[in-house]
């Protein structure tokens, strides 16, 4: 487990997340955060995953007409 302290920043709150949590999260100091509830309280994440299911219909539109996007590209 690791504690973290919320702390006041101007008229705002914040987190303080130590280098091995942002470490374990692949982010660093500027990046957006994302908190998804679960049935046990909130998970933190370093990606978007309202943009993973966006990508995830890009990749299938891409492989439905990868023919036409391949001709589109040598135009």
């Amino acid at each position: 487990m690791i504690k973290s302290k919320i702390t006041q920043i101007g008229t705002s709150v914040g987190i303080v997340l130590s280098k091995e949590v942002l470490s374990k999260l692949h982010a660093e100091k500027g990046d957006d955060v994302f908190f998804i509830e679960t049935e046990d309280g909130y998970k933190i994440i370093a990606y978007d995953p309202e943009f993973e299911k966006d990508m995830i219909k890009a990749k299938k539109i891409l492989k439905k007409y990868r023919d036409v996007f391949h001709m589109l590209a040598k135009a």
